[in-house]
């Protein structure tokens, strides 16, 4: 997220530290973290073009989309597990050191950082510069339904937009976790608090999402399939869709 944000001349801090909890997959081994900060990052940058506005959180979504193909064309997977093949739900985060001390430079998280912000980058920029689109009637994504109902801003809001469908429409684990999760963390550092990667507050967000979706974390699995586009998802909202999740992670 950091290296994306620098890339369109921006300094975020507090939002890039509230990302941290999101590292490992949600600390449980789904979507690579460098994921969900590439979907916050393109967020940022569609709010700053188009403002609070249905069409800049279809872009983010659209770009959120063209991310995940990307890094699992790269690396053959887009979860930390199969990547890294670490248990990131371990008490001990040891593992997490020896992986990534062991790991040679090219193929380490942090040669793997480097590649996916480049392709990630390119993916923004094409989707952004592309004005052959029409944007669906708001809401457009439950990670957006949720910022809302938490009362966050304008600009926080339409970051959180990617994560929608599992990051991109992907699937996998549910945007609207990652987004509570990081919006919590978000309005602890704005009252001067401090977080890390082992967040006490992540660990029961995810109780509470996971009493409201039946045990299930997956966004495809919740939903019982995988949306196709943004008006797929868009239509999934309109008719109620994710709504008991989203109750529950409002307050959670």
């Amino acid at each position: 997220m950091r290296v994306l944000n620098r890339a369109f001349d921006q300094t975020m801090e507090l939002e890039e530290r509230a990302a941290d909890p999101l590292a490992g997959g949600l600390q449980q081994g789904y979507q690579c973290g460098m994921l969900w900060g590439a979907a916050l990052a393109a967020g940022a940058q569609a709010y700053r073009i188009w403002g609070a506005t249905p069409q800049a959180q279809a872009k983010a979504m659209i770009a959120s989309q063209k991310i995940v193909e990307s890094f699992r064309t790269q690396n053959k997977n887009i979860n930390c597990l199969e990547i890294t093949e670490i248990d990131l739900s371990s008490p001990t985060m040891r593992m997490v050191a020896r992986y990534l001390i062991k790991s040679s430079a090219k193929g380490s998280c942090f040669g793997m950082a480097a590649r996916s912000a480049s392709a990630a980058l390119r993916e923004i920029n094409a989707t952004f510069s592309d004005n052959h689109f029409q944007a669906p009637i708001a809401p457009v994504s439950c990670a957006t339904m949720l910022a809302q109902k938490m009362g966050a801003s304008e600009l926080h809001t339409v970051m959180a937009t990617g994560f929608a469908g599992g990051i991109g429409l992907s699937g996998g684990g549910c945007g609207v976790l990652g987004a509570a999760i990081w919006l919590h963390g978000m309005k602890l550092l704005e009252k001067g608090g401090t977080i890390g990667y082992n967040a006490p507050y992540a660990s029961d967000i995810t109780d509470k999402f996971l009493e409201s979706s039946d045990y299930e974390f997956e966004c495809a699995k919740i939903v019982g399939r995988q949306f196709e586009n943004v008006d797929d998802h868009a239509d999934h909202l309109y008719k109620g869709g994710c709504s008991k999740i989203i109750e529950a992670l409002t307050t959670a």
